[in-house]
């Protein structure tokens, strides 16, 4: 799934540039190519699906060369993540009804890669075998309300395996105190958003708790014309697979990660995924020279070249246009600086006619 607008990482992340196609972890690549090139190791190249907005299908082919025209879905309207597996379900079923499917966004990331194979390896082999829907569970470290929480059973799934469990509970973005409850009973992992299921299974879950979403997408075929899929979209309820199916069914079972893992959704949450220095500094991207500064978080162009002095605590981030230096304890206010920026530059292209 790489349909996503990445407002939060304003002004490096903008509506026509978005979080997936950047490089946030100063890692060389994007973090839609970081997926794709994890996902290569999984399956054939040819049976990966990027599902994303009408607006970014070149710029998905642009950094993922030499992908057929159907492995490029684009969603003509936002209509989040239900309609958006449906979509992509209806494309594979036409392919293999039988296929076994993982769904996963393009733009968290991912620490010990080998460990995330073993454990996506896994989870597709207990698909084979059992009418599960696997998501992939990551232990707390704070109660963030940001996330989804699994509560699971004690007694594992299967007698050798200790980190699978059957889910009793799903609670999408619960209140903080709600979250510092669940993180003190030890019962509950983040949902990672990453899931696993065999497309009969897929389906079935679709038919029973989103019968409507059902009726319309998995109609569709390869064949589908754009206003064919613009009317689709165009009458189905907005909803997450989260709320739509996860809070609802009674075959989910979770698997613990062995791997390290971020949604990385908030400028302060990719502080807290990144190396620092000894100042407590993540300098992730850019020249940076720095001066009685500690606890910032710096991701600007590699090609340039950027002096602090005297900051503790910041955001330092811009791209050709603007650079935004901001409280990391008060990024909430991105939203207001963003649409503040926006009118100002809407002004000024006004002026200028």
């Amino acid at each position: 799934m790489a349909g996503g607008f990445g407002t939060r990482f304003w002004p490096l992340s903008q509506q026509n540039n978005p979080k997936q196609f950047l490089d946030i972890l100063g890692s060389g690549e994007s973090m839609l190519q970081a997926t794709f090139r994890r996902f290569e190791q999984l399956c054939p190249r040819e049976n990966i699906f990027i599902v994303t907005g009408e607006l970014y299908a070149d710029k998905v082919r642009s950094q993922i060369p030499g992908l057929a025209r159907r492995q490029v879905l684009c969603e003509p309207t936002r209509r989040n993540t239900a309609p958006c597996v449906a979509y992509a379900a209806s494309i594979i079923a036409s392919i293999n009804p039988q296929a076994n499917i993982i769904v996963s966004p393009s733009d968290h990331a991912i620490f010990g890669e080998h460990r995330f194979l073993d454990d996506l390896g896994m989870a597709l082999k207990l698909v084979e075998s059992h009418d599960w829907i696997v998501t992939i569970g990551v232990e707390p470290t704070n109660p963030n309300t940001k996330y989804g929480y699994l509560q699971f059973s004690e007694k594992p799934s299967l007698p050798k395996m200790a980190n699978l469990h059957k889910v009793k509970t799903f609670t999408e973005k619960p209140p903080i105190e709600v979250a510092r409850q669940f993180i003190a009973s030890g019962e509950f992992l983040w949902n990672s958003g990453i899931f696993v299921w065999r497309m009969p299974v897929l389906r079935t879950a679709y038919e029973q708790y989103l019968p409507k979403i059902a009726d319309k997408f998995f109609t569709i075929t390869p064949a589908i014309t754009p206003a064919e899929l613009d009317n689709i979209y165009a009458h189905s309820e907005a909803i997450s697979i989260d709320f739509g199916i996860m809070e609802k069914a009674t075959n989910v079972h979770v698997m613990s990660a062995s791997f390290g893992w971020s949604d990385v959704e908030t400028w302060d949450s990719l502080y807290n995924t990144c190396s620092k220095d000894a100042n407590g500094n993540s300098f992730v991207n850019g020249n940076v020279f720095a001066y009685d500064t500690k606890n910032c978080v710096v991701n600007v162009s590699p090609n340039g070249i950027i002096v602090l002095q005297g900051l503790d605590g910041y955001i330092v981030t811009g791209n050709d246009e603007v650079v935004m230096i901001c409280k990391r304890d008060q990024e909430e206010r991105i939203v207001k600086f963003s649409s503040d920026v926006e009118l100002f530059q809407l002004k000024s292209f006004k002026s200028k006619k």
